[in-house]
């Protein structure tokens, strides 16, 4: 979508729009002709909004295309993730609040296991608890050449590092080979100029793993690998895209770091629960008319191949859709950033089911929410970039289109 365009029809209106994001919603059966996670679950209330609700399966990208929860959230923002690109390290740092300044290098750190051959055998070090990945960051944060490298624990396993100094790129490869069973990569530059980040990253890559085998007890981390690595991104803020005041509610630093960069404003949730992230919303329901919720608790029962947890999680959000509804809102979208099949145990190119419910959506009076049902629904496969357009159309937020 042209956004100059969009912005030609953007007109005011008291209407509410609420995104609800099950992170890695889509999933796939066990076996030939079983049902998925989505499909298993028992989601009364979910099924009675779809039967009120035009149904599809969004793509955040393309056919065939998997994608991390990045460029997923943009597209479901409106944001075509092909052109406004952001690495992951600079989600982890915003979301954590780190103070980027504009030349920083961003990271996205991992935690993770090697064996004695130097292949990963776990790339997230069994979640290694929070406490004492927080100590090893401590540890971690140095000075190497005229560098400066911070490191801040997000959560269990991962990390925001941020390299300051002169003359870095963000132009160089990561180290993650992004499956098990494979050794670490060496840091490698993609032009010239990244020569000396490629330099100082590798040599924190060895300190980091003489740090980290040091550390008494032993940890069940071994080694640091790292992807997603960027600098500071400037985008068009979704206040003056949409004419929204914007809320995001989220427990987990990365997504409210994708949140604060598109100029939501994020709010506090007490507690980490989904139960939590609804009492906020009934919270600051008359402060804000457009509301991101993300729940991340499928995508890692889904990383986790833990097909019942994942199903259970879902219910639980089921559970809480009486809640959002009393609210009256005028525009319900839900949906994910992407699939994550506890038959593969990551994330997948399979398309995300979506629900889009407004009193003036065409309904396809389907009363189940599931991957072969909302392949049948109006919506069709749809790139996500156009799911808030027909958004804001169904909360009258769009003006007529005069040539």
């Amino acid at each position: 979508m042209d956004f100059n365009f969009l912005r030609e029809l953007i007109t005011p209106a008291q209407t509410k729009i609420v995104m609800l994001i099950m992170d890695g919603l889509g999933g796939l059966p066990l076996e030939a002709g079983g049902k998925t996670e989505l499909e298993t679950a028992r989601t009364p209330h979910l099924d009675a909004l779809a039967a009120l609700s035009a149904l599809g399966l969004s793509e955040p990208v393309g056919p065939g295309i998997t994608v991390e929860s990045g460029p997923g959230h943009l597209a479901l923002f409106g944001y075509d993730p092909l052109e406004y690109r952001i690495g992951r390290g600079v989600l982890e740092a915003v979301g954590i609040g780190f103070d980027l300044e504009p030349n920083d290098i961003a990271v996205r750190g991992n935690y993770s296991t090697v064996d004695s051959a130097g292949v990963v055998t776990d790339r997230r070090a069994g979640r290694i608890p929070t406490e004492i990945s927080r100590e090893l960051s401590k540890l971690l944060t140095t000075r190497i050449e005229d560098v400066d490298f911070f490191v801040e624990t997000v959560r269990e396993h991962r990390l925001a590092i941020v390299m300051r100094g002169p003359g870095l790129s963000a132009n160089v490869s990561g180290t993650d080979p992004l499956k098990n069973g494979y050794p670490p990569l060496p840091i490698r530059a993609l032009e010239p100029e990244a020569g000396k980040t490629e330099r100082v990253l590798n040599l924190f890559v060895e300190r980091s793993r003489q740090v980290i085998e040091a550390y008494k007890p032993k940890p069940s981390a071994n080694m640091l690998l790292m992807r997603g690595i960027d600098q500071y991104p400037h985008f068009t803020d979704i206040s003056e895209l949409y004419g929204l005041r914007a809320a995001a509610i989220v427990v987990y630093p990365t997504y409210r770091g994708i949140a604060k960069l598109v100029g939501m404003q994020a709010l506090p949730v007490e507690g980490g629960t989904a139960a939590d992230e609804f009492t906020t919303l009934e919270k600051h329901w008359n402060d804000f008319d457009f509301f991101y919720l993300h729940v991340k608790e499928t995508d890692l029962a889904g990383e986790d191949g833990d097909f019942a947890r994942k199903v259970s999680v879902i219910e639980g959000v089921d559970s809480l859709i009486p809640r959002l509804m009393a609210l009256q809102p005028d525009v319900v979208i839900v949906s994910g950033d992407h699939s994550t099949p506890a038959a593969l145990k990551g994330h997948s190119w399979h398309p995300v089911p979506t629900l889009l419910y407004s009193k003036y959506v065409r309904a396809d009076g389907i009363a189940e929410f599931g991957e072969r049902t909302c392949v049948r629904g109006s919506l069709g496969v749809l790139p996500a970039k156009h799911i808030m357009p027909i958004a804001l159309a169904n909360a009258q937020r769009l003006a007529k289109f005069s040539s």
